[in-house]
């Protein structure tokens, strides 16, 4: 067993726990380009493919548990032995104020554009205008942000300014779980 491997092996479940613990902190050091403000809701272990260098965060940017973002293709594989050097990858931007929502995949060469949301499991194949609203796989835009906020406005609970237990008791209050 080569050195590299059996320092891997070592390595791994301490990168997974740092990553568990601090997903924006080992997205950083792993060469992610992001912003301090950040949020990243589970591990990111797994969410960046092998070239994190290649992804860009803006500000304000929320990633929920599960998202990938993959700046390679990979099935270009087979078609190495004729091809050696058959290689696709290209960058992934996203821009500021973004929520991607659990599950989401972000494909190479996508740009998500400024003031936008990413449904959960979305397959994001295409760039996504500014102040979109994408879901489904393929991802495609199903509503304006501006529209989105106009009927959460009306849903809402109004318990966002609230955290911890304080939602929690309301939320169970709210919904007769007391």
């Amino acid at each position: 067993m080569k050195l590299s491997r059996l320092l891997k092996l070592f390595t791994t479940p301490l990168y997974m726990v740092y990553a568990y613990l601090y997903p924006v902190s080992y997205a950083k050091k792993i060469g992610v380009s992001c912003h301090k403000d950040l949020k990243i809701y589970g591990p990111s272990y797994y969410m960046f493919s092998a070239e994190p260098y290649l992804v860009t965060l803006g500000k304000n940017v929320h990633i929920s548990r599960e998202a990938s973002f993959v700046c390679h293709d990979g099935s270009t594989l087979p078609f190495r032995k004729d091809i050696p050097d058959l290689e696709l990858a290209a960058e992934i931007k996203v821009g500021n104020n973004i929520f991607i929502g659990t599950g989401a995949i972000i494909l190479a060469g996508v740009t998500i554009g400024d003031n936008s949301v990413v449904g959960a499991r979305a397959v994001v194949t295409k760039d996504v205008p500014s102040g979109s609203i994408v879901a489904g796989n393929p991802a495609r835009v199903i509503k304006t942000t501006k529209d989105f906020i106009e009927q959460a406005k009306i849903k809402s609970l109004n318990f966002g300014h609230l955290t911890g237990k304080d939602k929690i008791a309301a939320y169970k209050n709210y919904f007769n779980k007391i």
